[in-house]
């Protein structure tokens, strides 16, 4: 039997640090265009409270998208000593492309997969190299898809990027702006025979029919806005957080019962960083799914605080950190069962269970 394994991690964390006081000057507005006459103070505090975040990265003005994740690859592929040469996949989860500082525009061809084969220098045309869209969940998206290509032995080595600058599409006029942030991740799955280590089970759903509109595009909330034509992601946090309290857990449960494992041998459930207070509801209603108390809340590390949302960056930004020691949490050891998984534009949800 082939397992798909995780062997190297890397991740690309940007140097500028944007405090929740940086907003302090933003003038606010409701969906309807109503301007918000909170005082800032009030404003930033009820965001801290509610999502958990104190600060935010953003990339810098001459970094994209694919120069993110060339730099979290390129950990990964440093920490893993294999030949780049050797890669069957690359597949690289992101949302908007390569965006321009100060632009507001996507830049989508070649693939960001492409963009970053080739800044790595590999020239073996047997790699495959391209991007997935799938909302938040892309980045754990791509990791079942990449499984799929080493368990049938259509691959041996898969690198699997998630990398996003959503500093460049977010409305400075819209409170979620706060949410979002820049960043890239990155791992290396490798085929191996027999041993217990790999990824055990998944889970994913769409659920387009009733929830598609929950997170889109749409023109900045400021009446007095210029540049009319600019697209701004926007989101309903209220229904999206129902959204996910309502159907995450049961995804989770679904993949655990797929893989015969019960919630209590689960040493860690790494959630996407969306949301402090959700992904804190999230867990609660997984362990209420099985009967069992208000879990631990050690058992889920977080990196929103001072990393923000960055969408598909979150998942293996937080897997990379903890793989190295670097989180205030306890380490894996051999054996020990992990749950991914992630929510967002589609909606999207899905979940892995991976024994380390």
């Amino acid at each position: 039997m082939i397992n798909s394994v995780l062997i190297a991690t890397g991740s690309c964390i940007p140097d500028l640090i944007v405090a929740n006081q940086d907003f302090s000057a933003a003038r606010f507005f409701t969906a309807g265009g109503a301007r918000i006459e909170q005082e800032s103070a009030v404003i930033l505090e009820q965001f801290r409270s509610i999502t958990g975040i104190r600060e935010r990265r953003y990339a810098r003005p001459e970094q994209r998208a694919s120069d993110l994740g060339w730099l979290a690859a390129s950990e990964a592929l440093t920490s893993s000593g294999i030949d780049p040469e050797s890669l069957d996949y690359i597949i690289v989860a992101h949302n908007f492309g390569d965006v321009t500082a100060g632009s507001n525009r996507v830049d989508l061809v070649p693939s960001l997969a492409s963009r970053i084969k080739a800044r790595l220098e590999i020239r073996n045309p047997n790699c495959v190299a391209y991007d997935l869209a799938f909302g938040c969940p892309g980045w754990l998206e791509a990791v079942i898809q990449a499984n799929y290509y080493l368990r049938s032995g259509d691959a041996q080595r898969c690198l699997v990027i998630g990398t996003e600058t959503l500093s460049r599409v977010i409305d400075p006029h819209d409170r979620d702006t706060m949410l979002f942030s820049d960043g890239s991740g990155a791992i290396i799955l490798e085929a191996r025979p027999d041993g217990a280590a790999g990824i055990k089970a998944h889970h994913t759903q769409t659920h387009a029919h009733e929830y598609a509109g929950l997170l889109g595009m749409g023109k900045s909330y400021a009446p007095d806005y210029e540049h009319t034509a600019d697209q701004f992601m926007k989101m309903q946090g209220r229904k999206l957080y129902e959204f996910a309290l309502q159907h995450v857990p049961h995804v989770v449960q679904v993949a655990l019962d797929k893989a015969g494992v019960p919630l209590n041998q689960v040493k860690k459930v790494l959630l996407h960083q969306a949301n402090e207070k959700m992904d804190v509801a999230i867990l609660q209603r997984l362990f209420k799914l099985y009967g069992e108390e208000s879990p631990n809340l050690d058992v889920m590390p977080m990196t929103i605080g001072w990393l923000g949302n960055s969408s598909v960056a979150t998942l293996p930004t937080l897997v990379d950190l903890l793989r190295k020691g670097e989180l205030e949490s306890a380490p894996l050891a051999a054996g020990d069962y992990v749950v991914l998984a992630s929510v967002g534009a589609g909606m999207n949800i899905n979940a892995v269970v991976y024994q380390c």
